[in-house]
């Protein structure tokens, strides 16, 4: 299967971010608010959220009603195999979590979940309405 790559991490200041993207690597924005950022890594979503002088202690942030992790990782992947993975990794004796659709009727609509790896990492998986509006504004 040919996925694309998600990873979310935080950042002190976004427009110093963006600017360094966009402006520096040469990376397309997509999606973004104030305080958080989606960026085109060679067709991969890079998302940056905003939170100041940071340390790792700082374990979540909010979007929308849900509570998520602030450090983790993930990967889109088409709708069959999104369920076909959450219907699995149900069935096991893992803790999934914040199971929702997030950007609901919005441009980059999409599901999402998240399992704890062994690590502690959190793993997301998301499958977007339109796999067009991955990067999409």
């Amino acid at each position: 299967m040919n996925a694309q790559f998600h990873l979310a991490l935080p950042c002190k200041n976004i427009e110093e971010t963006r600017k360094f993207y966009a402006d520096i690597i040469g990376a397309n924005i997509g999606r973004n608010t104030e305080k958080w950022i989606d960026i085109n890594l060679f067709g991969n979503q890079l998302t940056f959220t905003e939170s100041g002088h940071f340390n790792f202690d700082f374990k979540s942030y909010k979007l929308d009603d849900y509570v998520l992790p602030t450090f983790h990782f993930g990967i889109i992947v088409p709708i069959e195999a999104w369920g076909e993975f959450y219907g699995r990794l149900c069935q096991m004796d893992l803790e999934v979590t914040t199971e929702a659709t997030f950007m609901h009727q919005k441009v980059g609509e999409h599901l999402s979940f998240f399992v704890q790896d062994p690590n502690g990492f959190m793993l997301e998986f998301k499958s977007f309405k339109d796999s067009g509006e991955v990067f999409s504004k």
